[in-house]
């Protein structure tokens, strides 16, 4: 098992919000990558009623010790009251790749 690294999931009302937060993400360093889908249907109760909306949703990959930072650096930049983030641990994979992503995470 490998807990060094994570996915980190959010999302986004629109496709240029999302490349915009993607590419602040990899140029801060807090991700190696962030891969972008293209809309999908989100279905959530808001302020007392369920709404039913399309998003963009983005997969941040990064090293488990960025989550914190890279937390408060999407709650920072995101037009919602209260933006997804959650983190997903990373079990395994190519290790070429997993030491790609901790050394771009690096400053």
């Amino acid at each position: 098992m490998n807990d060094n690294h994570v996915v980190v999931i959010t999302t986004t009302d629109s496709e240029d919000a999302a490349g915009t937060l993607a590419r602040a993400i990899v140029e801060a360093r807090l991700a190696a990558c962030v891969q972008i889908s293209s809309p999908i249907r989100s279905v959530y109760r808001w302020d007392g009623e369920v709404h039913d909306d399309p998003e963009w949703q983005l997969w941040i990959k990064t090293a488990y010790d960025r989550v914190d930072e890279l937390t408060e650096f999407v709650k920072a930049r995101h037009t919602y009251d209260v933006p997804e983030v959650l983190a997903l641990p990373v079990l395994g994979g190519n290790p070429d790749y997993l030491a790609w992503l901790t050394e771009e995470t690096r400053r």
